[in-house]
């Protein structure tokens, strides 16, 4: 794979797209979509991209930063499902971990309104919890399967609707459905 993520802030930019706002974050969306339609790529590859940097761990990193990583659930066997390749914007520390907003939770469209809260810093008064609820979940770090690969402000409109999410145990439509819900 070709260096994707500066692949698409190029396009994006000769569109006339202004990085940050709605539109882009409607560009975005629809880019992923015709590119990839209904396909997940290849998560390693995207591990690769130049974009992304590595952390060992996010202990030591502040909180607010999004990452994707391998994951392996603790109690795997009794969850209903689980993403094993998270995208997560970090929230806060717990035992032996993590709490993060796992975006893959929310369906596209939320998941842009949600990313479009919380690009605009503050702005709008935060993200709505009901955009939260679905999403927050608890990772221990001795069940990341591979380092944190922090994606950086600029990418996150990227990151965010590429079709990396690796659903076990149920697909994206009951995902989806179960987290509307939750709202």
């Amino acid at each position: 794979m070709s260096n994707l993520f500066r692949t698409l802030e190029i396009e994006a930019f000769r569109a006339g797209i202004t990085p940050r706002t709605k539109q882009s974050i409607e560009w975005f969306r629809k880019k992923a979509r015709e590119l990839f339609r209904g396909r997940t790529m290849n998560r390693r590859d995207v591990m690769q991209q130049d974009e992304i940097s590595f952390r060992n761990r996010v202990k030591t990193t502040p909180y607010g930063n999004m990452y994707m990583y391998f994951y392996d659930p603790k109690y795997k066997d009794t969850l209903p499902y689980y993403d094993a390749f998270p995208l997560v914007v970090i929230t806060g520390p717990a035992k032996d971990g993590f709490y993060g907003m796992n975006l893959h939770y929310l369906p596209p469209v939320l998941r842009a309104k949600a990313l479009d809260a919380l690009l605009s810093e503050g702005k709008q008064g935060g993200v709505p919890m009901k955009y939260i609820r679905p999403t927050i979940h608890r990772y221990l770090n001795k069940h990341v399967r591979s380092r944190f690969a922090l994606v950086e402000k600029p990418e996150w409109e990227i990151a965010t609707f590429l079709p990396t999410a690796d659903w076990r145990k149920a697909g994206p439509t009951r995902v989806y459905r179960e987290s509307r819900g939750k709202m």
